[in-house]
């Protein structure tokens, strides 16, 4: 029979569960190792004005997830407002209304941002339309068409030819012209204005510049230049493209940043502070949020409790390849096929030597008490059941006992798999009367051995970290067990058989 569909399906499951993991890497940038730190900035807006007892409206336009930047969370504090937001083309606004606005009102608005390389960039908003006619009074129409001359001369493109005419207005380059139409003109609405008279699409946009710890800052303005599908954006005080790394983009489609009906003397300020935590806690919120996706299947959508217990299940296929592996390639017997991983479940519980000294109690008290019910020869089903009962009985015992004498450890004890405890007994038990203590020691030997590797392994913080936050390593660990049970040659214990003729 052809192995090919086997290989197949082995290499389908391991491509299917590499893309998965890189996937949630790059996508959603869950990081590969529990350690990692990311910045987080708290930017905090405030929203003042003067209300004229009347119905009042604030709109006010919001930040979107963008290159560099992605939105986590976002909270308001406006107590007798109602509040809504609002999406259209690209550009997101916070709605504030309210019947009646008496006196001094304030409104705040703050958003978690994270700081990254790979954020997914939001809806753009469109170009603006191109502007035909612009109009101008004498003489400033003449200045305005000599510098718009200039700088096409010595440009290429709309970029090379945004950044000249920018430079025609900078402070150790101004000409007579350029004086002339910034003494009645101010320079960003100066600078789209001439840019849409030469045929260029651009408009003025608003950013928020970072500075750790401080307080009541405003926004800057920056003009967005377009060249078909193309985009770059200009300082238009010194005429430099490009986005700084501290720039975070707050109005981006060129409408007013703040608009308020039925007040007066209306103001934004910013206050901003950054602190790093770790990046798994930072990219959480939009785990659970895009969590609906098909390529985005992710545990962080089910509540904390849930995602508890699933942290746990998910690290018993790491337990079952350290099974696989000892008992296919080095040939390990144990009591059972995966009563270790279990074994070691209840060690994650306890603390590794907790754990072993009582499990090491519970059998050796179980095998002594359990010798005796083999005298009284009752059937399987009824010894068994005693059995469990007992292992019930010495684990209460134990638990007791070690509160009493303070030591509180002991008390995680109740961990243990009570029903797996009773069988491992019983088979001990079994194997002791029909291959003697020798094989009973092999064979438990083996499986404390199993269930200590399997615990180091299922405990490792990076392994715990990947197996929670990267769900297509099951089909990796899927892959390899089928791999390791396609294996037919030598286990490395069974390598002793050939140690005479070595010698010879």
């Amino acid at each position: 029979m052809s192995r090919l569909p086997f290989y197949l399906i082995v290499a389908l499951l391991m491509v299917v569960g590499i893309a998965m993991s890189i996937h949630r890497h790059v996508e959603f940038e869950v990081p590969w190792t529990p350690g990692e730190q990311r910045q987080v900035w708290e930017i905090e807006a405030q929203v003042t004005f003067d209300g004229q007892g009347e119905p009042a409206k604030v709109d006010m336009a919001l930040p979107s997830s963008q290159a560099g930047f992605r939105v986590l969370t976002e909270h308001t504090a406006s107590p007798g407002y109602g509040l809504a937001f609002l999406q259209e083309n690209g550009a997101r606004r916070a709605e504030w209304s309210t019947r009646e606005a008496v006196g001094d009102q304030r409104l705040y608005y703050t958003a978690q941002v994270l700081v990254t390389e790979g954020a997914r960039k939001a809806t753009a908003p469109p170009p603006p339309p191109p502007v035909t006619d612009v109009a101008w009074e004498r003489p400033y129409d003449t200045a305005a068409q000599q510098v718009i001359d200039r700088a096409w001369a010595r440009s290429s493109d709309a970029f090379t030819f945004a950044r000249e005419l920018l430079s025609e207005f900078a402070d150790d380059r101004q000409g007579e012209n350029a004086r002339l139409l910034l003494t009645q003109f101010d320079r960003v609405p100066l600078a789209v204005r001439l840019l849409n008279q030469a045929g260029v699409a651009a408009r003025e946009v608003n950013g928020l510049m970072l500075d750790s710890g401080r307080r009541r800052q405003s926004l800057t303005s920056w003009i967005q230049v377009y060249d078909g599908d193309k985009r770059a954006l200009f300082n238009p005080a010194t005429g430099e493209q490009g986005k700084p790394d501290n720039l975070l983009m707050w109005e981006s489609a060129g409408n007013a940043v703040l608009e308020v009906e039925g007040g007066r003397d209306s103001r934004i300020s910013f206050s901003m502070l950054v602190r790093n935590q770790p990046a798994a806690a930072a990219v959480r919120s939009q785990l659970a949020e895009d969590s609906d996706t098909l390529l985005n299947f992710s545990i962080h959508s089910l509540p904390l409790e849930e995602q508890a217990l699933f942290q746990t299940i998910l690290l018993i296929p790491i337990g079952a390849l350290v099974v696989v592996l000892l008992r296919v390639l080095i040939g390990i017997k144990t009591s059972g096929t995966f009563m270790p991983v279990l074994i070691a479940l209840a060690f994650i519980q306890t603390t590794l030597l907790t754990g072993l000294v009582g499990f090491l109690l519970v059998v050796a008290v179980g095998l002594v008490i359990r010798s005796y019910l083999s005298h009284l020869n009752l059937l399987l089903v009824a010894r068994v059941t005693a059995v469990i009962i007992t292992v019930i009985a010495i684990i209460s015992i134990f638990t007791v006992l070690s509160y009493r004498f303070g030591l509180n450890a002991g008390l995680t004890i109740t961990f243990f798999p009570m029903i797996i405890l009773s069988w491992t007994i019983e088979r001990m038990s079994i194997l002791w009367e029909e291959e003697g203590p020798k094989e009973v020691l092999i064979q438990g030997g083996g499986s404390l051995l199993t269930a200590v590797l399997a615990y180091l392994a299922m405990n490792n913080p990076w392994i715990r970290h990947i197996t929670f936050n990267f769900l297509g390593l099951q089909l990796i660990l899927m892959a390899l067990i089928l791999l390791l049970g396609n294996y037919t040659g030598y286990r490395l214990l069974e390598l002793r058989r050939f140690k005479p003729v070595t010698e010879d």
